[in-house]
Order: C-alpha cells, then structure tokens, then sequence
C-alpha cells in the first residue's frame, strides 16, 4: 500500500498527537502471542501477519487522519479474533486492561505524571517532591520538578560564563532528570527553587564535652532536619558514664543517655517536612562505655531514628586477631581506664550485630589515610548511611546516574548485543560533577559554619543506581567473579572521569580554597573539588529511575508493594519480563510463584542460565557482596553504602567472618541484616511452609539494600 494510505498520526489519552509507528503495533501482537505461543518464531509470525492486516485497515479507515490510540487498540483486538487468534486475542485484553488499571491508579493517587513513570514512582514523587500550594494541592508535574531543579542548579553558571552557558546548561541538566539518566540526592529535588533552598543529604555535626555543645548540636541536628538533611554524629569526645563532673562535682551520664535524647528530639522533627530524620551515631572502640554502645539497641524501639557503628582501629583489630588485650580510654584525661581483651569485645559486635543488625563498623584508619585535607583534622563521623566519611560542620552533595540507561544494543540483537555505550557514561559523569559543582554555588545551608567549611573543601560525591540492572543487561551475574572484575573496571572509568571533570572545573573556576592544604596540592593537581565519588544507597531516587538501589543485587524478582491507603501493587523485574517473552516462558502464574518463594531457585520452567543470571540478595554468598563493595570502594574517594543481607539462618560465625574480612579487603565500613532481626522491617518475605498465600511485600519507598529504613537517601 502506498505510504501515504496511512494515517497521519495518533492521538493518546492525554490529547497528544504523535506520529503513526507500525513497529508498536507488531510489538504489542508478539508480546501476547509469545505469552500464548511460547515460541519465538511463531510469535513473530503471528505479530507479522495480524500487523499487516490491523495496518490494512487503518489504511481503509483513517487514511491520512489521526485515530484515536483508543481505535487501533480496538481493530487490534477485532483482528486477532476474525484471524482464529481468541487466545492471543484474551492476553492482549488483559495487558491492555493491566495498563488500564495502572492509569486509574494513577489517577486515583492524584497525580499527573508526563513521563510514564510507574504508579509508586509517582506516589514516592507526589508524597516528597512535587510542589504543593497552599491548600496542599500538587502544583506541578514530574517534568516540571525536574524543570525547576535544572534552572534553580544552573543559575551558579552565570558565576563563570555568558547566559548562553547558563541556558545551555540548564537544559542539559533538565535532560539528564527527564531521561532518567542521573538524579540528584533527595533535598535537591525537594528544595531547589524553593524558599528553603537546603540542597545538601549529608552533614556531620561535632558534639563537645559540655552542656552547652551537646544541647548546641541538638539544635544544629534540628534545623539539618527540617531543611530535608541527615546528620552523622562522633559521640567519642564525651566522658563517660560516672565520671566526675567538676562544676558540680557530680557524675556523668554518659555518652548513651545523650544518644537517647538526640533521638527523642529527631522522632519529633519532620524532615523537610516530609519525612522522618535520620542520623548516624559513632563511638570509638576505645570508650570506656563502648559495651553500653554496642547493645545500645538490644531492645526494640529504642534509638529507632539511628544507625550506630564502632568506630574501630587498625591497632584494635590487629589485637582482635592476635588475642591481645586493648586498652579503654577516658576522652576527658587522655588516660587508660582499664584493659579488656580485643577479641571479646569484638565477639560483642558480633553478637549485637546479630541479634539486632546493629553496630556496624567503620574503619576508622582507612578513612584517613584517604582524608583529602588532614591538616583540617582526622575524620570522626560519617552521614546516616556510612557512605560520606565528613570533618565536622561539612556537607555533601550526592548524586547518582542510572547505569541500566549507560547501555547500547547492537540493531535486532534482542539483549545478547548488549555493551556499555562508555562515550554516554563519560558524558554523564562529566556533566554530574559539574551539577553537584553548580549546587555548592546556589545552596542554602543552615548554619554559617557548614557553609564556611563545605565551600572551603567542595567535596562532592557522584556516584551509581542500578549496577544489578547493568549486569543483567550484560549477561554477568551478579555473583560471579566477571562481576566483580567488571565492577572495578566500570568504577575505575569513572573515578577516572571524575577527577577529569573536576580538573576541567578547576581550570575555569579554580581549584577547592583549601586546595594548597590538601593532599592533592602534594600530588600537583588540581581539583575543583576534594572529594568527586561516593556509593549511596540511592533509595528513593531509584524508584523513580525505576532501577535497582546503587550497588545492590535484586532483593526479588517478583514482589508485591504496599503503598498508601493499603494498597497493594504486584511488581515483577521488567528485564526477567523481558527476557522471558523473548525466550517464550512467561507465565502469569510463574510470577505468582516467584514471589511466594523470593527467589528463582525451585521455580520450574525458568532455563539455568536465566537462574543463574537472575539471582537474588539471599541467593548470594556474603563473601562476594564484600568483593563487590571493596571493588567500588577501591576507586571511590568516599565511602560506599552497602547491606550485607545475610538470611534468617545465618550464623554468629557468618557475622564474624563479614566484620573481619571487611577490614582485609579495605572497605571503609561494614554493615549486615540478617533477616528477621527486627521485628520491623521494610521487605517481608513470603513463608511457604506456615502460609503458602504470603507473597514478598516491601513498603512503598524500598528499593534494595537496607531493610531496617533508615537509608533512603
């Protein structure tokens, strides 16, 4: 038929016009017919021969006019009937009626979403990030948040070129949202171009050994909290419990009992107004309280808004494994206050970390030998989630691009020609470090003395989403050893880019003010910024990327979430999808039975290599979770959040030998949950032996990782 017999174009739901395309057509028939089929071949077929005639009637009717999408979905369906298709005709109503109910839900939540993005993507947009006018009424789309994150960010551009730089960036920057390629840390959405204007996740504030600096920090953690940011705490400097007071000459109560007020006082501020705050709390191995520390959380409910770590040594852990004593030290008198064997204590953490999921640690030595500006002070503290390593009063600004969205595939090779597109992940590095740059310029900090100490070192952390959905894509499993050498080179790229994004800045803007003091002055090079990479765990970002959390493995291939209103949404991995109606066992009820059993393990009728493709956190033996953090750890200037999940069967033992070997591999802090070990959690794992109907469940904002909720950064 001649071109021109077709129609000119198509109208959406939304009132759009867009071109005809065929090819979407033939799509949508090979999907249904290869979920009857179960064969490529025929599936193909079938979408060929239903497409020409669905086409030919197109040609009949809408010659040259614009259909309503509605329309050629209707001829669809006609069309497979007439042709003898009933079978493949019942599944493509039922995907058109799933689409259908994805819509409603949408609509249902109030939400107008202009990207296509899923239904709790837009629910975790509309509750935290989109704009809202006085009577709590939306008042902008997904596009139009990343719009006014784009414009308020590149307006520090004006600082170093025309306003054609300025517009140029702007745009960049917009597109970089909008494709869902890098997403800036959540404060950044929520605050730019607000009257707040607090664009930073993370922040360490110093506690000193008085009243006054102790209630001081409370009410610098305060205003952190409201303006959207996390804090990381040392609590080491404060003396211990029954130690002399000499202004009263009473006795202290100890660092514990401060924590409990510190986390009081965050249950009752709102984060931003939008969410509860969240803190790291860190205390020396070598506190005279550090056994009250460690089973601090021994109790449900108590410090629920902190994440507690030791902050161990290189010497406390070389007693540890030498069966050596090690001494505790009074931070008042700088004097030993009595000696304990190493290895009991650290058989406590253990044993804490067990129970509870809680202390992890942090290396206390191997972040300062990576400490950019020693001559500022050692490093105490980190944020919440132990991935930005701070000097006190600084800040940092996160963001993190989508790796599933750094790939090409080579035309018709339906995966298996799937490669990194490098030229595109080096652009979005080189673009990322010049965001977070620009965002240092046009943030409103909280206090005038993070202002001072963040400018002086321009630390910023970009980092990675979706490192699972990357190997997937590649044909690497995740726990393989291709996947940790893979991973070393993917971040070994882009650490490399980093420092040449931020030595580009530095030429044009200048280098960091404390630049000559830093360790990069001995090395003779200049950098706009004294840290460039960090691992976060992302969190709520990547559900709106709609890709796995950082560097996290799958946690399920099937699932159900729970959102607001008690509502309950079945989610299942689009690239398993994908793979499955191309290779033709996709099943409905297959997908059921993967999220009863949360794994692909005994799931009949999934090929081996897809099963081995395909695996889950608790499918992974805890030794390569560790590879594959200290693979990123080893080219990342900061720090690298990661949960080691460990299942419910785990032992002491497991525990014990994940805390040691992080140290060997040189990981800047280690934190496990074994499943079960509190009683609330964010990922509830269906039980087939007591009740076969329990599916996998997460709450609305996990996205991997940690389950405890604390890390949504």
């Amino acid at each position: 038929m001649a071109h021109t017999d077709l129609p000119k174009g198509v109208k959406k739901r939304d009132g759009r016009v867009v071109a005809f395309d065929a090819s979407k057509i033939r799509d949508a028939i090979r999907r249904a017919s290869l979920e009857v089929l179960l064969d490529q071949k025929s599936a193909d077929d079938v979408a060929a021969q239903a497409t020409q005639v669905v086409v030919d009637h197109l040609a009949q009717r809408h010659a040259r006019g614009v259909p309503r999408i509605e329309t050629i979905q209707d001829i669809v369906e006609t069309v497979l009937m007439s042709e003898g298709h009933s079978r493949i005709a019942k599944a493509y109503i039922l995907y058109r009626e799933s689409r259908s109910q994805i819509r409603l839900a949408k609509a249902a939540f109030g939400s107008s979403d202009d990207l296509k993005l899923s239904v709790n993507a837009i629910e975790v947009l509309k509750r935290r990030y989109l704009l809202r006018d006085e009577t709590r009424r939306i008042v902008e789309t997904p596009s139009e948040l990343f719009r006014r994150v784009a414009h308020h960010v590149a307006q520090a551009e004006a600082n170093y070129g025309p306003p054609s730089v300025v517009d140029e960036a702007e745009q960049q920057f917009y597109e970089m949202m909008r494709n869902l390629e890098f997403l800036p840390n959540s404060p950044t959405l929520m605050n730019a171009g607000t009257r707040l204007g607090q664009l930073s996740a993370c922040f360490v504030i110093p506690i000193e050994d008085s009243i006054e600096g102790i209630f001081r920090a409370l009410g610098e953690m305060a205003r952190i909290h409201q303006t959207g940011g996390g804090t990381g705490f040392a609590f080491s400097r404060l003396r211990p419990r029954g130690d002399v007071v000499a202004s009263t000459q009473g006795h202290a109560s100890g660092p514990i009992s401060f924590l409990s007020i510190f986390d009081k006082a965050t249950e009752i501020i709102v984060q931003g107004g939008k969410r509860r705050g969240a803190n790291m709390g860190i205390l020396r191995c070598d506190h005279p309280d550090i056994v009250e520390f460690i089973e601090a959380k021994s109790r449900a409910g108590v410090l629920a808004n902190f994440n507690l770590s030791v902050g161990v040594t290189d010497r406390f852990m070389r007693a540890v494994v030498n069966g050596r004593t090690f001494a505790l030290v009074n931070p008042r008198t700088g004097r030993g206050s009595r000696q304990i064997r190493a290895e009991v204590l650290f058989d406590m953490m253990v044993n804490a970390a067990w129970r509870t999921g809680d202390p992890g640690l942090v290396f206390l030595d191997h972040i300062n030998r990576a400490n950019p500006t020693p001559e500022q002070g050692r490093i105490e503290a980190t944020n919440p989630c132990g991935e930005v390593p701070l000097l006190p009063f600084e800040s940092c600004i996160l963001g993190s691009i989508n790796l599933a969205r750094m790939v090409t595939e080579s035309p018709g090779s339906k995966g298996a020609g799937a490669r990194v597109d490098w030229d595109k992940l080096r652009d979005q590095v080189h673009w990322g470090v010049r965001f977070l740059d620009d965002v240092i310029d046009v943030n409103r900090f909280p206090l005038e003395s993070i202002a001072d100490v963040t400018k002086a070192n321009r630390k910023i952390g970009l980092g990675v989403m979706g490192f699972a959905d990357l190997l997937i894509r590649l044909g690497i499993a995740y726990d393989s050893p291709q996947a940790v050498t893979f991973a070393r080179r993917l971040m070994r790229f882009i650490h490399a880019e980093s420092l040449v994004a931020s030595e580009q800045l530095a030429r044009v803007r200048g280098p960091f003010p404390s630049f000559r003091k830093s360790i990069h002055a001995r090395r003779n090079s200049k950098l706009r910024n004294a840290t460039v990479n960090t691992i976060a765990p992302t969190g709520t970002i990547s559900i709106i990327a709609g890709c796995c959390s950082g560097i996290e493995p799958l946690f399920a291939i099937s699932f159900v979430r729970n959102v607001l209103s008690g509502t309950r949404l079945f989610e299942t991995n689009p690239w398993f999808e994908k793979v499955a109606r191309d290779r033709g066992f996709y099943r409905r009820d297959m997908l059921a039975e993967m999220a009863r059993r949360g794994s692909l393990k005994n799931v009949k009728g999934v090929p081996s290599d897809v099963k081995k493709l395909f695996v889950t956190t608790f499918d992974i033996p805890a030794r390569q979770h560790l590879e594959i953090q200290a693979a990123f750890q080893r080219y990342t200037d900061n720090a690298v959040s990661k949960t080691i999940n460990l299942p419910a069967a785990a032992t002491v033992e497991d525990v014990r030998e994940i805390y040691l070997t992080a140290h060997r591999l040189r990981c800047k802090g280690i934190t496990i949950y074994r499943y079960g070990s509190k009683p609330e959690q964010v990922l509830s794992m269906g039980d087939e032996i007591r009740q076969p109907s329990d599916l996998v469940s997460v709450e609305d904002d996990y996205s991997g990782g940690c389950i405890c909720g604390l890390c949504d950064f």
